[in-house]
């Protein structure tokens, strides 16, 4: 019987060791866990937005890069564009200059070669414009 009342009563002092696990907290204590554990999440949330803020920063920074060298990559190709051109133009004018003889044809060779300066000034001042 000893055994018997050894064995109830170390059941019951686990049963009572069971119950004491499941029973709710004082509210002030659940409310200063609560806090704990919201300031913990505003911390963690804090370092998440800023890390996610030096990222944004760091690849927008690399695309404003990227922009930049694209865009001057297009004004020097526009610059060449519009040197060829004045190139060819320069080239069809001296040929239509040879047409004419004596003061005209000077004169119509300086009109090309002063075009052909004027397009080249144009074609540069245009690059420049654009570059940043």
């Amino acid at each position: 019987m000893r055994t018997h009342l050894r064995s109830l009563s170390t059941l019951a002092l686990g049963a009572c060791l069971l119950a004491a696990c499941n029973q709710g907290k004082s509210p002030d204590q659940v409310a200063a866990e609560v806090a704990k554990a919201q300031d913990k999440a505003n911390m963690e949330l804090a370092r998440a937005e800023q890390h996610a803020d030096k990222d944004v920063a760091n690849a927008a920074g690399k695309v404003d890069d990227k922009l930049n060298a694209l865009n001057n990559d297009a004004a020097t190709d526009a610059y060449k564009v519009a040197l060829a051109k004045a190139d060819g133009d320069h080239k069809v004018q001296l040929a239509q200059c040879d047409s004419m003889s004596g003061d005209a044809q000077k004169a119509c060779r300086n009109q090309a070669d002063s075009n052909y300066d004027t397009a080249k000034a144009n074609a540069k001042t245009l690059e420049q414009s654009q570059k940043q």
